[in-house]
């Protein structure tokens, strides 16, 4: 069977998590510690990155975006990153934008100060980032709703991989509870129909030790 390498607070393991799901293919979770530096998950990544999906026949294959492309071409249906060049351009775009803009902009932010400094014991948390990326968050919210106000999804008319990608980084800052979405009903509902499908839930169902979820984690209703 598959092997995915994955984090819980990895908001690109989560996005290949469910992006194997929506193509329907099986796989089997390995928890790796990327800090940890293993021996043998280094010998499948020299980066020591996650995620990195093993094939069946050893095939290694590191990296967020060139997993997306080779699950692409692999399995093509259903087409997550769309059906034109266009619609593609702007999946890639929106990709980009929440994988790079919002992961250095919220996510590492709120995971580093709230999550990594306390099981790492790097010290306490730095509120300055923390009310930073709270900031930052609601500028992203909005964008969300501009988009879905236009659109049937963030990308388009489809589920994409723009979905996936937003979906995924809200998802960490969700669980500790950092997300206002009493402020943002466009993008809440936007989530909530995101948390509703199949290859999500196996997601809101994370528990890690000694960190509770957010109440509403788990609610698809909120």
């Amino acid at each position: 069977m598959r092997r995915l390498y994955h984090y819980w607070f990895c908001p690109f393991s989560r996005k290949m998590r469910v992006a194997l799901k929506e193509k329907g293919l099986d796989v089997k979770l390995e928890l790796e510690l990327p800090w940890t530096r293993r021996h043998d998950f280094l010998v499948l990544n020299p980066a020591g990155t996650v995620p990195v999906l093993v094939e069946e026949d050893g095939t290694a294959i590191c990296g967020t975006y060139a997993l997306m492309e080779y699950l692409e071409e692999s399995v093509p249906a259903p087409a997550l990153l769309g059906e034109t060049s266009q619609d593609k351009a702007e999946t890639r775009r929106l990709v980009d934008w929440f994988d790079h803009k919002f992961y250095e902009e919220v996510t590492s932010l709120i995971v580093t100060e709230k999550v990594m400094k306390r099981f790492l014991r790097l010290g306490t948390p730095e509120a300055a980032n923390i009310r930073y990326a709270a900031h930052n968050i609601k500028h992203h919210l909005k964008y969300i709703e501009y988009l879905t106000d236009r659109r049937n999804w963030l990308a388009g008319d489809e589920f994409s991989y723009a979905d996936i990608s937003a979906a995924a980084h809200l998802s960490c800052v969700d669980y500790l509870g950092d997300v206002p979405w009493q402020d943002f009903e466009g993008a809440k509902n936007w989530y909530a129909r995101v948390k509703s499908r199949p290859s999500f839930q196996p997601l809101l169902k994370d528990l890690i030790a000694g960190l509770a979820p957010s109440p509403h984690y788990r609610d698809l209703d909120f």
